[in-house]
């Protein structure tokens, strides 16, 4: 493999040597629960015999053995999420394809699955981030039986791969993969898509035809097809070597779906009985530091900015907004998916898909090739993708050569010579943008703000005309701990029509936008957060304020923000974001949760105390 790229070394090593106390202490454990002895062999008859009592008469017979392995299935399965319907079916498969092979397989337990496309603008929305960490939590719970030898993770949409990650690597002396269901057929196109959600933003349609239009892009079994959190996560997983080969954008009601289902149910016995790709030694720096490249190099989800500093933090590997910012100036952008282009991934996957991002990235030294998979060692493995040949399940080199470069291009040619996230900073804090779906007439705006404490207020402000200028949108208060952090997405539209009508616009905010943020400028994950006495609680409306993400500055201009008072949250608000909708059950979480650049975590909130 060529030389990695040196600034790619540079981060990582320095990602080592900050992580060398949390990484030995997380590898000791995993050491210790590994050469503690199989887990059956622990457990006594009683506890063996409860954990086997509702099987097969042929699976008991297999059990009372205690010397095959037996594989724990998580699943994150309900029949609300599009991606999450085919995994109704998936436990069976992996249970016939362990019996195959003379093993067994169980459901070990469910994990909660909510779906951010139906909580967008609702109060749901304000449990969305903290979900992940109680899948983690769910995750911990169904693996802590210890009745298993190795264990297949069922996910795939935007908090339910972190979670079921987090909650993984506390079992890291398992091998474990990832079992994807795969994208719906692609609908009608983006770009209509969004041409329809402005007209409403503005009243230029009526509601049923907004709704004929998202009925047409979400209509069936399987993640939905444009480039955000979701498929992010699949993207991640693959370069991080905890799918099977290629696995990510095959639809779920094909035969190839159903036959890759049963190959990973396979390969995770095959591991168990070898011990060899335990999770831990899968998920390291190098192999964090690729799923940040990758991520990058597809113009992926802002929501990793986030999520990848809590799941490298559940393996012992510190990360910080800082070494994204550095692999992104050196990364090559080799995708345009929507938000990022107008193609879905269902055309990337025609195009070439992960294995050809795999090789270019690879052979470019963008990543690290030396690592282990869930295939073995070496990243090579992930350059082949699976095919149906005569009914058998066969693997054959991908594509070499891009077959829509309006698409994907290779790393020679990339669509740009950096990646699409960059960090900003100044007196307001640190945040990160997403830039990749900016042009750059836009990416620097300079411009008196409008302060807001909810996004209803956005958009009653823009509804209302007062927004019909150059100006920058700062909305406070949506951090995790003041509310969640909500995800923002509906005020992509509305800044999309301000944009449109010629204005310079950008946002400010310490909440998240979401895996499709769009075309505007958007400073988002503003850390320290208002409510955690972070600068945005003392700007004033009307204060200029720059956001450059060409040069990384987000400031207050000529503010000396310390003179200023600290604004409170609107008691009515305070109040309307602790109750309701399940949002009582999660004080605890609002009041514990680390800040967003430390991953908006509360599993490690306690520690070092």
């Amino acid at each position: 493999m060529p030389t990695l790229n040196p600034a790619v070394a540079a981060v990582t090593a320095r990602i080592i040597a900050r992580s060398r106390v949390t990484r030995t202490d997380y590898l000791r454990r995993m050491d210790h629960a590994r050469d503690s002895g199989v887990a059956r062999a622990k457990l006594s008859c009683a506890n063996w015999a409860h954990a086997f009592a509702g099987q097969t008469i042929a699976d008991k017979l297999t059990m009372m053995g205690g010397t095959v392995p037996n594989v724990g299935i998580v699943t994150a399965y309900n029949d609300m999420l599009s991606a999450h319907q085919p995994f109704e079916r998936f436990p069976e498969i992996i249970r016939q394809a362990a019996r195959s092979l003379g093993a067994t397989a169980q459901v070990a337990g469910g994990t909660p699955a909510m779906c951010d496309g139906v909580t967008q603008g609702r109060p749901g929305m304000e449990l969305s981030l903290f979900s992940r960490d109680v899948i983690a939590m769910s995750t911990g719970v169904a693996l802590t039986h210890d009745a298993f030898d190795a264990a297949v993770m069922l996910g795939v949409c935007d908090k339910i791969v972190p979670g079921l990650f987090m909650g993984a690597l506390a079992f890291g002396h398992l091998p474990v993969i990832f079992a994807p269901a795969g994208p719906m057929p692609s609908g009608i196109p983006n770009a209509e898509k969004a041409r329809v959600r402005a007209e409403y933003a503005q009243g230029k349609v009526d509601r049923q035809t907004l709704l004929e239009s998202e009925v047409g892009s979400y209509h069936s079994p399987g993640t939905c097809t444009f480039y955000g959190t979701a498929n992010s996560n699949q993207m991640m997983m693959e370069l991080m070597g905890l799918h099977l080969p290629s696995t990510a954008f095959v639809h779920p009601e094909t035969g190839l779906r159903d036959a890759l289902t049963a190959a990973t149910g396979h390969r995770a016995v095959e591991l168990a009985a070898s011990g060899e790709s335990r999770m831990a030694d899968v998920i390291d720096e190098k192999s964090i530091v690729n799923g940040i490249v990758a991520l990058l190099a597809t113009g992926g989800s802002t929501n990793h900015a986030i999520h990848l500093v809590a799941m490298a933090r559940a393996a012992g590997v510190l990360i910080d907004w800082t070494d994204m910012d550095e692999l992104s100036a050196v990364t090559p952008l080799l995708a345009r998916v929507y938000p990022n282009g107008s193609a879905d991934v269902n055309a990337f996957q025609a195009a070439g898909g992960v294995a050809f991002v795999a090789r270019e990235l690879a052979l470019g030294g963008h990543i690290h090739s030396d690592v282990t998979t869930v295939m073995g060692k070496g990243i090579d493995a992930y350059f082949r993708e699976p095919a149906m040949i005569d009914g058998e399940l066969v693997w054959r080199d991908g594509v070499r050569d891009s077959l829509d470069t309006d698409i994907l291009r290779p790393a020679s040619d990339p669509f740009q010579k950096d990646g699409g996230l960059r960090l900003v900073k100044g007196n307001l804090g640190r945040a990160v943008i997403k830039v990749s779906a900016v042009k750059p007439e836009h990416r620097v705006v300079e411009a008196p703000c409008a302060v807001f404490e909810t996004q209803e207020d956005v958009q009653a402000a823009f509804k209302a005309g007062q927004l019909d200028r150059d100006v920058v949108i700062v909305l406070r208060f949506q951090g995790p701990k003041a509310n969640g952090m909500p995800e923002l997405h509906s005020l992509s539209p509305l800044m999309s029509v301000l944009l449109d009508r010629g204005f310079k616009v950008a946002l400010v905010t310490d909440g998240r936008m979401s895996g499709a943020s769009g075309k505007t400028a958007a400073a988002i994950h503003v850390s320290p957060e208002a409510l955690d006495g972070g600068p945005l609680a003392h700007v004033q409306d009307g204060d200029i304020v720059r956001v450059d993400a060409e040069t990384g500055q987000m400031e207050a201009v000529g503010i000396d923000l310390a003179t200023r008072p600290r604004a409170l949250r609107t008691p009515a608000h305070a109040a309307s974001d602790s109750w309701g909708y399940g949002r009582e059950l999660f004080s605890l979480f609002r009041k514990g949760v680390t800040s967003a650049e430390e991953g908006a975590s509360v599993c490690f909130s306690g520690e070092g105390e």
